[in-house]
């Protein structure tokens, strides 16, 4: 797999409004995001989901529809029309940038019919301990979509293309995965709750022949329609794992190109992730949890997280030209399923460490760039409402200095628990170093090797005002305040 050198932006968040203006957005912001530096955007699903205009498109209905169809109640999707999809689309390539698509081949939720069959229910903390006997239950399983009429696909789904569901309309007290006569759970997902192969909604058997041949020619018709760049696929671990692999393949066959992918594979469990790379061939990046992880204690734990150990367990110490490193994303923010929090004051030292390093293709978050604010209710069933800093500018800076000065051979200096830094010597065509330091604890100070002798640097990050002079042999004294992060390029000779 190659080592991406760009920057990713993930283009959407939870709470992005559910006003129809994402995609016209995008077309306008293309060429100042490009401008800025972002090489990649990751846009969110784009097809009808259950939830219609306000679905932000993981509950997937209907694949085929972009926007173009009168289903669950409006044309549109949560972020726009198919035509302005397209229309985004080709402003962010025409500005430089490529642009992945976001596939949920995991669940459909939304059926327009019940239908009545046999299944067996299992323990939904254990799925592999029946608690009952096979059945005769009744589920939203029969997908015809009215709306569409046809066009583009003539499939409909019924109780036999999927193999589980969690709901029995004859009996709605009882919590169950039901699993379908004539289906197993397949073993090639995570083993959280004994299976993991059910999730939500209807569970697609990934097994059954009409459901391979509709996700084979769907992608054919996807990249056909819309001109994406590559793929991220969600909820990967519940998801038969070589099947990624096989439709990757077929889909970069006939695409006559090497298409980027990355996968959502949440857990962190590193073994379960070494396990989906080898299985996929390493055909796949796979975004870097234990380092976001790392990233929310580092910040809840202030001095007393070692800085030493930031890259622990990371997938990009062990793989680094297969991990997409981020800081945070749509189901980590405030309020969500998986929320995990990187506190503010740290996240710009999280993006010093994911886009002014040489390994990891690094993701930045829109809510983290631009900011958020929203209310919704909490676990606790109360209502919260939450306001997410803006680091553009720090962000835009540290972009700058990744196209300038990210360079050469990396030094680092993790010789500190609550001080860590790193240089970047630069190359023939990029010769002036650059260093970083940050810290967790009080006002510090390392002396680090830029490969730059008698060169004055500046703190770009405007924390430290004092410009630091290397001597002969190219090293400096570089500062960073306390709680904060300083990044040192070259003053103009």
């Amino acid at each position: 797999m190659t080592s991406y050198n760009g920057v990713m932006m993930q283009y959407f968040h939870w709470y992005t409004p559910a006003d129809g203006n994402l995609w016209k957005q995008l077309t306008e912001n293309s060429s100042k995001l490009a401008n800025i530096g972002f090489t990649a955007l990751w846009l969110p699903p784009a097809y009808k989901g259950t939830g219609g205009a306000n679905d932000v498109g993981y509950g997937v209905y209907d694949l085929f529809d972009l926007g173009e169809f009168d289903q669950k109640g409006s044309v549109r999707t949560k972020y726009g029309t198919r035509d302005e999809y397209i229309s985004a689309i080709k402003a962010a390539q025409n500005a430089g940038m490529h642009v992945y698509a976001d596939i949920v081949f995991n669940h459909k939720l939304g059926a327009d019919e019940a239908e009545e069959f046999q299944a067996t229910p299992y323990n939904p903390q254990n799925r592999n301990e029946t608690i009952g006997e096979l059945q005769t239950i009744k589920a939203w399983t029969h997908f015809y979509f009215p709306g569409r009429k046809n066009k583009y696909s003539e499939l409909k789904w019924h109780w036999w293309h999927f193999n589980a569901a969690d709901y029995n309309v004859f009996d709605e007290k009882t919590q169950a995965v039901y699993l379908f006569e004539g289906k197993t759970f397949d073993n090639s997902v995570d083993l959280s709750l004994g299976n993991f192969d059910y999730l939500m909604g209807c569970n697609l058997d990934i097994n059954n022949p009409d459901v391979q041949k509709e996700l084979l020619y769907w992608g054919e018709w996807y990249l056909k329609t819309t001109g994406v760049d590559g793929f991220r696929f969600d909820a990967t671990k519940h998801v038969k794992s070589d099947f990624f692999l096989d439709w990757l393949n077929y889909i970069r066959q006939y695409s006559k190109a090497n298409l980027f992918a990355v996968g959502e594979y949440w857990s962190e469990d590193s073994n379960a992730l070494e396990h989906f790379i080898e299985v996929t061939d390493g055909n796949m990046m796979l975004f870097d949890v234990n380092l976001h992880y790392n990233f929310a204690r580092a910040s809840k734990e202030g001095g007393n997280f070692d800085l030493q150990t930031i890259f622990n367990n990371s997938l990009v110490n062990k793989h680094p030209t297969l991990a997409v490193t981020l800081v945070s994303n749509h189901d980590t923010q405030p309020l969500q399923a998986l929320e995990s929090v990187v506190e503010s004051w740290f996240k710009p030292l999280a993006y010093a460490l994911i886009l002014l390093r040489k390994d990891g293709y690094p993701c930045v978050f829109a809510a983290d760039y631009y900011g958020a604010h929203y209310k919704d209710k909490g676990k606790d069933g109360k209502e919260y409402e939450i306001w997410m800093d803006s680091h553009q500018a720090l962000i835009d800076k540290f972009i700058s200095v990744r196209k300038q000065y990210a360079y050469g051979n990396q030094y680092d200096y993790f010789d500190q628990p609550d001080c860590i830094g790193w240089t970047r010597t630069g190359n023939n065509e990029n010769p002036h170093g650059m260093a970083v330091i940050l810290s967790n604890g009080d006002e510090s100070s390392k002396n680090m090797e830029t490969g730059s002798p008698n060169t004055t640097y500046f703190d770009i990050s405007d924390h430290v005002n004092e410009t630091v002079k290397t001597n002969n042999e190219g090293w400096g004294e570089f500062r960073s305040k306390a709680g904060s992060v300083s990044v040192w390029i070259p003053a103009k000779q």
